[in-house]
């Protein structure tokens, strides 16, 4: 009977630990589920966001730019120097915030496209990117050297846009002292596929390397560099999506290498997660 009576009290610690299990489970679910939920309706927000801007925002901006032009054609003959001064300042506030639309609606369309995958050949990504990089290119008088790449499993639309903003920062965060270089390479490894995009530029201080994939984060003015804080942004989206990751390797005035994990044309997306 002893025996009996100790399986029976070992059976219901068990029971009892197992209920505890499950209702601890259950409650993460429900916090799963409800930050979930949360996410999408942030999400939505950001796309009615991205909409507003692109109509309501629009809109006083032409209208700035139009009377802007106005004054220009009909008062320049007798405008002082400052007076030309504050249109060339008001011209230049309007091409920011285009810009920061633009952006913005971007990053907006990066949420909501549909992730359609297939094997996409990165050799021609990488050159519709340097492409649609033309002019910015030649006036910067960038090196561009692109190794042999493989394939990816992914969306060609949204890869060029990823390559296109990292060969962008780096035309604009390039040393004054030295045209900008750039060399694109890549490795296939256990399914997956790494890329370094490595330049010799300012190089970013290892304390804010993190911060740099976050919206509208900037660590300089915009006299200084141009730019609107939401290109590695919507880098670090890009990858999420494709179930990939990003991070960068850097030291301040060193230049620095941004390395992207991305699932390989054979594997699929699900086989990439976490940093390596």
């Amino acid at each position: 009977m002893t025996d009996i009576s100790m399986l029976e009290r070992k059976l219901q610690r068990e029971r009892a630990a197992r209920q505890q299990a499950e209702a601890l489970l259950e409650a993460k679910a429900q916090e799963l589920q409800a930050r979930n939920k949360e996410l999408r309706r942030s999400n939505e927000e950001l796309e009615r966001f991205a909409y507003a801007a692109s109509h309501d925002l629009r809109a006083p901006l032409r209208t700035i730019a139009g009377f802007s032009d106005l004054i220009r054609r009909k008062e320049m003959d007798g405008m002082s120097a400052s007076g030309r001064e504050y249109l060339d300042l008001i011209r230049e506030a309007i091409s920011q915030m285009d810009r920061l639309i633009d952006d913005l609606l971007e990053f907006s369309r990066a949420n909501r496209v549909k992730m359609a995958f297939s094997a996409v050949d990165l050799n021609a990504v990488v050159a519709d990117a340097r492409d649609a990089l033309r002019a910015l290119v030649q006036q910067h008088h960038a090196v561009i050297r692109v190794e042999p790449l493989p394939a990816v499993a992914g969306h060609a639309g949204l890869l060029t846009r990823l390559f296109q903003n990292l060969i962008s920062n780096a035309c604009k965060f390039s040393q004054p002292d030295q045209p900008p270089e750039v060399r694109i390479e890549a490795a296939e490894d256990a399914g997956r596929v790494r890329i370094d995009v490595r330049d010799n530029g300012i190089g970013i201080a290892p304390q804010y390397q993190d911060e740099i994939f976050q919206m509208f984060a900037r660590l300089h003015s915009p006299d200084e560099y141009p730019g609107t804080g939401i290109g590695l942004a919507l880098c670090a989206r890009i990858v999420e999506r494709h179930g990939g990751a990003m991070d960068v390797v850097s030291a301040e005035g060193a230049g620095a290498t941004f390395r992207v994990w991305l699932p390989s044309a054979e594997s699929g997306p699900e086989t990439v997660s976490g940093r390596a």
